[in-house]
């Protein structure tokens, strides 16, 4: 249980560093709190759209990863991020990513922030 908090606020921790860096990430709301809380909603989503729907993806276009050599792993990344912002907007949290070239940068700029998170951050169940 402790890995699975310390993974999402981690994964909160990135979309923060996103939304700081890219003009086109958004995260809108009042008070830092209720931005925080946004963001720990979203990094659940976010965790849970990696959990249950990138496997399917990676297994689909496996092809692809073999042929580009893994750089395919940035489009499948932006995608993700793209649906996150997506099923975020239904459930009326405040965070948008706007197109996929920013969701490309974004997945960048995520993927890069947690794993250096998950370095530093402890391991243990």
């Amino acid at each position: 249980m402790m890995n699975f908090l310390v993974k999402t606020l981690a994964n909160a921790g990135a979309l923060a560093v996103a939304v700081w860096l890219i003009d086109d990430i958004s995260l809108e709301g009042g008070s830092t709190g209720k931005k925080a809380w946004t963001l720990i909603l979203v990094a659940l989503i976010f965790g849970l759209v990696n959990l249950l729907v990138k496997p399917v993806v990676k297994l689909l276009t496996l092809p692809l990863f073999i042929l580009t050599l893994g750089l395919i792993t940035l489009v499948v990344n932006a995608l993700m991020l793209l649906l996150t912002s997506w099923i975020a907007g239904k459930l009326d949290l405040s965070f948008h990513v706007e197109g996929f070239w920013t969701a490309v940068l974004g997945g960048l700029v995520i993927s890069v922030v947690s794993w250096a998170l998950n370095l530093i951050l402890p391991e243990d169940d």
